[in-house]
This record gives structure tokens, sequence and C-alpha cells, in this order.
């Protein structure tokens, strides 16, 4: 079982709030691996769209993405691009 581990920056003005959490959520749908997020020692489902927004990651949060499953290498790449992309905002 292949397992990543990444940190990530938000780079959203308002930080992981409905919209990115969202995102993320369409992003992992069909994805086969486990993904969590961990931010100031709490760690969350990333499939989970109440798990992200209850972590009120803000602007410049930095939040630590572990992937674990078969495909974990090109979830990551999407993860990361989308957190990059600032989620099309």
């Amino acid at each position: 079982m292949k397992k990543l581990t990444q940190k990530v920056s938000v780079k959203n003005a308002l930080g992981l709030h409905t919209r990115p959490a969202t995102a993320i959520v369409k992003l992992l749908q069909n994805c086969k691996c486990d993904v969590s997020f961990t931010y100031k020692r709490e760690t969350i489902n990333a499939k989970s769209i109440l798990s992200i927004l209850m972590l009120a990651a803000k602007k410049n949060s930095k939040i630590i993405v572990d992937v674990e499953g078969e495909d974990a290498q090109e979830v990551m790449n999407k993860i990361l691009t989308a957190f990059e992309d600032k989620f099309g905002e």
C-alpha cells in the first residue's frame, strides 16, 4: 500500500471555506484511496465537506495531506494542483 505525505499552503483569501471544500470533495469522490488533512493537531477525512470546514483553515495555513492507497500518486498530484490553483478562485 502506497502512502504519501505532503505539506500544502492554503492560498485562498478566505481559507478553506465552502467552495474549496466542495472542490476537494468532488476531486476525491472517485478515488480509491484514503485522504486525510492534518491541521493544528487535528486530522480529518478529506472526503467529508463538513470535516474540511471544521478545520477552519485560514489563508497561509499549512496543512499536511496524507494519501494512502492504489492511486495515491495520481490523487496527491490532483490535490497539490488544486491547492496551487486556489481551487479555481
